[in-house]
């Protein structure tokens, strides 16, 4: 890019700049000195192929998605939380939110990710364990009890049975006397990273893909500001995919749901706005970092080219981002801290909207107070303490950085051609109901070649690992130390047998009238072909249970059995 260019190209990010909202901050370095916003080419110089990179706020979003990165407003503190019962998750999100922490982020316990009820035989031994269990909408009601919904925003990471539960938290949203329209938040609600990694699915993928259109649709015209539809590449990469894997099959689920959306006559620039991503921050610092940018530029340039996206918000990728629980180890369990720190700072860096950091102690339990407040602190010392938020993209124009950003986006375009010709032998006609992408992704899922893929990456990686090429300090090289046992949360299973007995109660208060004729009407809907979610809403608030909502779709949209792979 000539130099013209490039200096016309700051004029309009100045512009931009002049117009914002700036944090009152002391934006100068730890000895005092002032920094700029931004830095990029000295006046007069050339810059082959800077259009690649460009101004923050400006397409294709490569250094981010706002003129003034973190000046203007700095990333959200999410912290994942949930274990036990609704009460004792309640008491630890008020923990995190008057400790700093600036938005929620709700784990669910097995049965509720699995769409089973607490006293359903296949949940014993599970309920509340890995997060917390939720059962009706009364759950949710005291999982927010005194936080109110209308004020913070919430994530929640769930897929299979994620619309009944969304549901729960609008009918608790309504307890609580909030306007939907103000309610603001992501829910995970992306069913292709089920099929493709975690593993936890409920139905068939089309009636999931079903039910998402039902709630994109919903959300477009009754709950504006929040994001229904939260894809999500974390899984993907937990599961032992490589960095350019988690990309590129991440944002191909993404461009499936944007076809999904278009399928329903939906407009792409109002309902785009709604999907956000959720992205691993792994331990390989400038491979992260590269990963984020990439995946903005991608997004923006399939999003106005490929979809016809008009407006910028259109384009953008929003994303979360969570330090990678695969990272940790049991070993030497303290050496997590540290890095933990260094993915954060490379989800940072790479111009995360929201983070988690994970707990010193998660690879043995879930985390006690302490490990979670340590996390916590952890962004804490990264946004108040090292600079970090001062500059927009400050490893732009890096050549390390811009080379490994055009190497991942290169390796994730190889990936998307060959899932669209995937779709394409599924559909030699060329005729693909919701889109080329999305029959290419079905495709994948029906022949095993995504979890081929991945266990080929994890495959690789562990024998490096067991060969010495890769290194893991405290498993594989420095492994003497003087650390003791930690002292890790425990859930008592007294916690299941309470949280079975207010169940039942529950059961025998309500109105079994209502409750049946609620399920049938959104049997009714699930048959017809209506949009699912106010009669699924009026079941919730009739206080059927996930466990009934969602055995009443499996009984007639019947379960899925993934093929065999060898």
């Amino acid at each position: 890019m000539d130099a013209d260019a490039i200096e016309e190209g700051r004029r309009r990010w100045q512009a931009r700049y002049d117009k914002a909202r700036k944090r009152d901050a002391d934006f100068t370095t730890l000895s005092g000195d002032p920094v700029e916003p931004v830095y990029g080419p000295r006046p007069g110089d050339t810059y082959e192929g800077f259009e690649r990179i460009g101004w923050p706020g400006e397409y294709p979003f490569t250094r981010g998605l706002y003129a003034t990165g973190y000046r203007g407003r700095t990333w959200t503190i999410r912290q994942f939380a949930g274990f036990g019962n609704a009460e004792q998750t309640n008491e630890r999100y008020k923990m995190i939110l008057a400790n700093g922490g600036g938005g929620l982020s709700v784990a669910f316990d097995m049965p509720t990710l699995m769409g089973r009820d607490s006293d359903d035989p296949r949940s014993l031994g599970e309920v509340g364990h890995c997060g917390v269990a939720i059962d009706s909408a009364a759950d949710m009601e005291v999982l927010f009890k005194d936080i109110p919904l209308g004020d913070v925003t919430t994530s929640m990471t769930i897929s299979g049975p994620a619309v009944p539960v969304f549901c729960m938290y609008l009918v608790a949203a309504e307890r609580q006397g909030v306007d939907p329209n103000v309610l603001n938040g992501t829910l995970q609600t992306d069913i292709f990273k089920e099929y493709i990694a975690q593993k936890e699915w409920l139905f068939q993928p089309e009636p999931h893909l079903r039910l998402i259109g039902d709630l994109m649709e919903h959300c477009a015209r009754d709950i504006p500001a929040y994001k229904p539809l939260s894809v999500s590449g974390y899984h993907i990469r937990e599961a032992g995919a490589t960095a350019a894997q988690e990309l590129a099959y991440t944002l191909a689920d993404g461009f499936g749901y944007v076809e999904l959306g278009l399928s329903r006559g939906l407009d792409v620039d109002v309902f785009a706005p709604g999907l956000s991503f959720f992205f691993d921050a792994h331990v390989d610092f400038f491979e992260e970092i590269a990963k984020f940018r990439a995946a903005r530029r991608i997004w923006a340039r399939w999003l106005r080219e490929e979809y016809g996206a008009r407006t910028e918000k259109a384009q953008w990728l929003r994303f979360h981002t969570q330090t990678a629980g695969v990272s940790l180890t049991a070993q030497q369990p303290y050496n997590n801290v540290v890095r933990t720190a260094v993915e954060a700072l490379a989800a940072v860096l790479g111009g995360t909207n929201s983070l988690h950091t994970n707990a010193l102690d998660e690879t043995l339990a879930l985390p006690s107070e302490q490990a979670a407040e340590i996390a916590l602190r952890t962004q804490q010392v990264l946004m108040e303490e090292t600079g970090v938020a001062n500059v927009a993209d400050p490893l732009g124009g890096s050549w390390y950085i811009e080379q490994l950003t055009d190497r991942i986006e290169a390796e994730a375009e190889k990936i998307f051609e060959q899932i669209k010709e995937r779709g394409r032998r599924a559909r030699p006609d060329g005729q693909h109901p919701i889109g080329p992408i999305t029959s290419g992704i079905l495709r994948g899922i029906e022949d095993g070649w995504f979890t081929g893929e991945i266990a080929e990456s994890a495959f690789q990686y562990q024998r490096s690992l067991e060969k010495g090429d890769k290194r893991v300090v405290g498993v594989n090289c420095h492994e003497g130390s003087v650390t003791g046992d930690l002292e890790i949360l425990r859930v008592s299973h007294e916690v299941e047998r309470e949280q079975v007995r207010e169940l039942a109660a529950r059961k025998g208060r309500r109105d079994d009238a209502r409750v049946r004729g609620a399920l049938d009407a959104m049997l009714a809907a699930a048959r017809d072909g209506s949009n699912m979610i106010a009669p699924m809403l009026e079941a919730v608030r009739a206080e059927a249970t996930l466990g009934e909502i969602c055995g009443v779709l499996r009984d007639e949209w019947g379960v899925y059995v993934e093929p065999p792979g060898f």
